[in-house]
């Protein structure tokens, strides 16, 4: 395997960057707390390491060469932000109670994580046109090699978003007043949307 190291540093700024994961891991810790948030970050590393499984695949070219199978991920995946967009920004103002951390939403939101990941071909593309240059093909062990690196991939999503929710978690007590509240859900669910419309008039 060729700059292991150098794949993590882009991995991890890659990460690092804004985007919808990284705003439904805010908006879950402000919303319901530290624990309230790993649901979906499970989620999104989960869907991570699917879809970094589906670019070493054939429908991972499939996605990349055909014009309809890329439109229709990319609009699925837009309404889906869209979706939760419209959802956040209906959403009743969170409440500072041991309620909102149960089982149902931790549940919920893993699915929400996971939708966004596997909704998203861009991140498809991502993983084909990055991981190949990381990958020595010439040598034995290729799947092992790539498997690393996926394996990688997915950890560093744990850790950044957890730091991210964690950092999150000290503005929550302000957020979730009644004003907080009205900015958290009015802002991520503007931003939400605002991500789908651009996905939807993405190109390859």
């Amino acid at each position: 395997m060729d700059n292991y190291l150098l794949f993590t540093l882009i991995a991890t700024i890659t990460i690092l960057s804004p985007g919808p994961g990284v705003l439904l891991t805010l908006t879950n810790s402000i919303r319901f707390g530290f624990t309230g948030a790993v649901g979906g970050i499970v989620g999104i590393a989960v869907g991570t390491f699917v879809v970094a499984g589906i670019s070493a695949t054939s429908v991972g070219v499939i996605l990349s060469t055909s014009a309809l199978a890329f439109t229709l991920m990319k609009y699925i995946g837009a309404a889906y932000l869209i979706y939760l967009g419209i959802k956040l920004w209906r959403s009743p103002l969170a409440q500072m109670d041991a309620s909102k951390k149960s089982v149902a939403n931790i549940q919920l939101q893993f699915l929400e994580g996971l939708t966004l990941q596997l909704t998203n071909p861009k991140a498809i593309f991502f993983f084909m046109s990055i991981f190949p240059q990381f990958v020595d093909f010439s040598a034995s062990g290729y799947a092992s090699q790539f498997l690393i690196l996926v394996v990688t991939y997915s950890s560093l999503n744990l850790l950044v978003h957890f730091l991210y929710a964690f950092v999150a978690k000290s503005a929550r007590t302000w957020l979730s007043t009644p004003k907080g509240g009205r900015i958290v859900n009015r802002a991520g669910g503007g931003v939400f949307v605002l991500f789908g419309l651009g996905l939807a008039s993405a190109s390859k």
